[in-house]
């Protein structure tokens, strides 16, 4: 299996690189920091590919993110069972409207199954839930708790996973999300963050899953 793994910086993309190692059918690309730079860089890699005669059959989001403090701990893995687009949607005097309820669209993409399948098994130790996309990462208690009581299976927070499920949906391959928490989801305390432990977390997770990626 051809698959591309998205990233949205450097720093991520070397972390995974050093456990794939030298892999020729998993290739490793920084795509850019939010949903949009993900969307359009996604879409654009997986179309060029295309075009050259070695299209990608699978798309990972792979890279950190911030994780709910009662599921998952710092340095932990997630799993993403969906993406979701968390703040796309508009205020209303009643509450948070979901692009879904506004019926302009859907906030959710589901990950495919075969590969969420694949993930779990090899990472035994990974929680799976889902994973929110926002363009504003948390820092406030009260925002953590609106989105807990909006999507209660969510488990971590990140930046990208919907931009790159949403170009992986256009261009019609397999999509899933995996992130390591470096941070707990709530008031802003960049001191407490583990982003050390966060880049090592993604290191072993891309060699436990790399034979299997290939091997699909």
């Amino acid at each position: 299996m051809r698959v591309l793994i998205a990233t949205a910086v450097e720093v991520e993309a070397d972390a995974v690189r050093r456990g794939l190692g030298d892999r020729d059918d998993l290739v490793v690309a920084p795509i850019g920091v939010g949903p949009a730079n993900a969307a359009a860089a996604t879409a654009r890699l997986l179309t060029l590919a295309e075009a050259a005669g070695e299209p990608y059959s699978g798309v990972l989001s792979m890279g950190i993110g911030g994780g709910f403090a009662d599921v998952v701990d710092l340095g932990g893995l997630v799993v993403a069972t969906r993406s979701i687009a968390a703040d796309l949607g508009a205020q209303s005097p009643e509450g948070y409207l979901t692009i879904d309820e506004l019926g302009f669209g859907r906030a959710v993409s589901e990950v495919d199954p075969a590969l969420h399948a694949l993930l779990r098994g090899r990472l035994r130790d990974a929680v799976s839930g889902d994973v929110l996309t926002v363009s504003t990462v948390t820092g406030l208690a009260g925002r953590a708790q609106e989105l807990r009581l909006r999507y209660p299976h969510a488990a971590a927070e990140a930046m990208e996973g919907a931009g790159v499920a949403a170009a992986a949906a256009t261009c019609g391959v397999a999509y899933a999300e995996i992130r390591a928490i470096s941070n707990a989801i709530g008031p802003r305390d960049r001191a407490a963050w583990q982003i050390g432990a966060a880049l090592q977390a993604l290191t072993g997770a891309a060699a436990t899953i790399g034979d299997s990626l290939e091997a699909l």
